[in-house]
């Protein structure tokens, strides 16, 4: 509980903290990298209950195959934007 005797003027204020400047980095201690095959173990689990083949998923994907209008243009455009403002990695001097 807060005591109604405390005074409001020892609070700091988002102000005063915003202007001593950004926090100082911290040391990063490098870890050794650790793998878990537990989730692993539990999709190939569950992979192997799927059926390999989803007559219902393949019947979808025919009948948008022959839909002239799908994709809709307005996707083919958005992806078409995202590519061509993708920075282009073989150009990279990595």
């Amino acid at each position: 509980m807060i005591s109604s005797a405390s005074s409001p003027d020892r609070t700091p204020r988002a102000e005063a903290l915003a202007a001593a400047g950004p926090a100082a980095p911290r040391a990063v201690t490098p870890r050794p990298d650790r793998i878990s095959t537990e989730s692993a173990r539990f999709l190939q689990a569950e992979l192997t209950r799927q059926p390999e083949v989803r007559p219902e998923v393949v019947a979808r994907a025919r009948l948008l195959a022959a839909d002239p209008a799908y994709p809709p243009v307005s996707v083919i455009k958005s992806v078409a934007a995202t590519i061509l403002a993708a920075p282009d990695l073989s150009e990279s001097d990595n």
